[in-house]
């Protein structure tokens, strides 16, 4: 079979750091275009990879070029980039919030059926080898259920990533729409609901700005740190914390508590996974690492993406598991701002 040819639209951080590496480094895709409106960028992107540049995206979209599209632009364009990609005949890979709005996301579920195109959701949290080897030991059953859990995600922020640093579209209210919480929290939300196996059916929390400065030096209008409290259809219990403010090193772990145990993700620096079990065993599990800011390594999301469209099968992070997980965080904000605990209603 020859090789997918991929479009990436957007050629910022997240797609020189990932997408475009990956889809080159992959046996079975190739890239085939890159689109971005900054032409000395993409222009030297494209030289890099050997793609097509292209300063509109829907000009991209019309060339035979290209059998799937990496939709990385920022959040509030994600839904009608992918619709578009959607519509000119391509399967997308949608990077994360896959929308800003509820609305939208149904849309892009709903062209996805229409058109027949796949639609993956860049929620790589999954893939990461410490909670794949989770995931292993909670379904073996040996800890027995989960009872409650905690987990956090937090880095010193977009702008020490960013292309554009301060000036980035991530502290842009229009542009981004959702803050740390949309930013951290959707990957959190989406881990817990694959962990646990179960879904969200409440959720409370703070959600506060503390410290993030736009180029005017004056707070940005988004949230940097949030709090979260949520409750799943069987009564799991747990706390989310989330955060832009962390300037010393990045933190991304998961403790789990169970029956018979704790299980505890990414708070030992040698073992990713720990399991301590209340008959006093301990096992501890060397597994490969999870993806920094700082230390990037490979997500695994291309490698999924196009072995779905290769072997013409839905792809394991679909639109709907990433409208379920979006929706747990539209709803958190919504829950913030009214400052009381609110139903999930997928």
């Amino acid at each position: 079979m020859a090789k997918v040819r991929i479009g990436v639209i957007g050629a910022g951080a997240i797609a020189q750091h990932r997408h475009l590496p990956e889809s080159d480094a992959n046996r079975y895709s190739t890239v085939g275009a890159i689109a971005d409106p900054v032409e000395d960028r993409v222009k030297a992107l494209g030289e890099q990879y050997g793609a097509t540049p292209y300063t509109d995206y829907k000009k991209m979209l019309k060339s035979d070029e290209v059998d799937a599209v990496v939709v990385s632009g920022p959040n509030a364009l994600h839904a009608q980039m992918s619709i578009d990609a959607m519509r000119a005949g391509k399967h997308v890979l949608c990077e994360k919030p896959m929308a800003t709005t509820r609305a939208d996301a149904k849309r892009m579920v709903g062209t996805a059926k229409k058109t027949r195109k796949f639609l993956m959701i860049g929620l790589n949290q999954r893939l990461m080898p410490p909670h794949v080897r989770a995931k292993e030991i909670l379904d073996g059953g040996r800890l027995g259920k989960v009872l409650a859990f905690r987990t956090a995600f937090k880095h010193p922020g977009p702008e020490g990533w960013s292309v554009d640093g301060s000036k980035s579209w991530f502290f842009q209210k229009g542009a981004a729409a959702m803050g740390v919480t949309g930013d951290l929290g959707v990957h959190k939300a989406d881990l817990m609901r694959w962990l646990l196996g179960d879904e969200f059916v409440s959720v409370g929390g703070v959600l506060a700005t503390l410290d993030k400065k736009g180029p005017d030096r004056k707070p940005i209008s988004l949230d940097d740190n949030a709090y979260l409290t949520l409750q799943t259809k069987k009564g799991i219990v747990g706390s989310m914390i989330l955060s832009w403010t962390n300037y010393g090193a990045e933190e991304n772990y998961t403790v789990l508590y169970c029956q018979n145990g704790v299980l505890s993700i990414g708070t030992d620096p040698e073992y990713g996974v720990v399991a301590d079990y209340a008959n006093g065993d301990r096992e501890m599990h060397r597994v490969g690492k999870m993806s920094t800011n700082e230390e990037q390594v490979a997500s695994g999301i291309i490698d999924d993406f196009v072995d779905s469209i290769r072997k013409n099968k839905k792809p394991s992070i679909d639109g709907m598991e990433g409208y379920k997980s979006l929706d747990v965080i539209l709803t958190a904000m919504d829950a913030a701002a009214q400052g009381k605990t609110l139903k999930i209603r997928h």
